[in-house]
């Protein structure tokens, strides 16, 4: 179970900083 919530995390964590790094991008680019 802690394995799993942890990796669910993970998976957060990458979306969230996707959309930051898309969000940084959008802002240089404008």
């Amino acid at each position: 179970m802690m394995d799993s919530k942890r990796m669910e995390n993970q998976v957060k964590t990458r979306d969230f900083t996707l959309i930051e790094l898309l969000v940084v991008i959008a802002m240089i680019a404008t």
